[in-house]
């Protein structure tokens, strides 16, 4: 295993009690939770990444992953499953529109891409009502994400700052049947004040994936490896989810003038982060 850090995914995940998932997951899981050599989101995304390394490369695992994320609320075992083929093939259908076509083909030829399409028809059509607990974002966190969470939730630890001790964290949890309250409350204060767009548009897809998992989970927003290319400082100072909280509240009370600030700081903040995307 790499010690690599792998530095720009973030991840919106949900964690679902055991009793959420039918017998013989239930007991996998059960049995998965008292292992002592847990992985973690870094583990996760090095193994997806070393299968991009052969010839020809595996952009789709050939075999489901048997891993989660587990945490433990308030004495409830709560369980996110990576699902990391499920995501790799919806994550393949989204690389055509971030890729020009000549560096897609290039990364993943196309009769490579056209076989993981065909086996994802025929798992589909097995497995119609499969969705996956962890949504991924590459360079940023979506502003949508922080609608679910407040600046309350937040828990920033800077880490033990060497290369052997405890990373850097900075997340969000909260409780499912808040997440949905805010989806909602944001979404009345949106369709009243504002045009449709992609804002709505991502706030209404979230919002119906939130409605696919048990309504005692817990919502996790993680800045994932983000933290290893923010200065500290930048992290410290990062209350995203207070902006969009205060820019929804000012557009439902009608100053303009507030949502607007909000709104430049959020953008000011995270096009810093963007721009090391094209960084060469």
């Amino acid at each position: 295993m790499s010690s690599v850090i792998v530095p720009y995914a973030s991840y919106l995940r949900v964690y679902e009690p055991l009793a959420a998932f039918p017998e013989p997951e239930r007991g996998h899981w059960a049995r998965y939770a008292e292992r002592s050599d847990l992985p973690t989101y870094q583990d996760e995304l090095r193994r997806s990444l070393a299968d991009l390394l052969p010839t020809p490369p595996v952009p789709v695992p050939v075999h489901e992953s048997g891993d989660a994320f587990v945490v433990d609320v308030d004495g409830v075992l709560c369980v996110c499953p990576w699902r990391t083929r499920l995501r790799g093939w919806q994550a393949l259908g989204e690389l055509a529109e971030e890729l020009p076509a000549s560096v897609l083909d290039a990364v993943l030829p196309p009769v490579v891409r056209h076989q993981a399409t065909r086996d994802h028809e025929r798992w589909a059509a097995r497995n119609p009502d499969a969705r996956p607990w962890i949504r991924t974002s590459t360079w940023q966190v979506p502003l949508t994400w922080f609608v679910l969470v407040s600046d309350e939730e937040r828990t920033y630890d800077k880490g033990a700052g060497t290369p052997d001790g405890e990373p850097p964290v900075l997340r969000y949890r909260t409780p499912m049947v808040q997440a949905r309250r805010r989806v909602a409350r944001g979404l009345r204060t949106l369709r009243d004040t504002v045009d449709e767009g992609p804002l709505i548009d991502g706030l209404v897809d979230v919002g119906r994936w939130l409605e696919e998992f048990h309504p005692r989970s817990l919502v996790e927003l993680d800045y994932g490896g983000l933290v290893h290319v923010l200065p500290p400082g930048q992290l410290d100072g990062d209350h995203s989810a207070a902006d969009v909280a205060e820019g929804i509240e000012a557009l439902r009370t009608g100053d303009g003038e507030g949502a607007a600030r909000a709104y430049a700081r959020l953008v000011e903040r995270w096009r810093s982060v963007r721009e090391r995307r094209s960084a060469n």
